[in-house]
């Protein structure tokens, strides 16, 4: 259960902080230029996080 509340958390995370606030202008970065990306960068980083704990 914790796995997948630190994937849905992880998921909102990569959206709105990877995607939205650091996102690249011109698109050249590779996990920010696109939202699916970012959200699954942040899914994954939300997982291992919560493997920890």
């Amino acid at each position: 259960m914790k796995y997948i509340i630190g994937i849905a958390i992880g998921a909102l995370v990569g959206y709105f902080v990877f995607y939205r606030l650091i996102g690249c202008s011109g698109g050249t970065c590779p996990i920010t230029s696109n939202p699916y990306t970012s959200i699954i960068y942040g899914s994954v980083l939300g997982a291992l996080l919560s493997a920890q704990f």
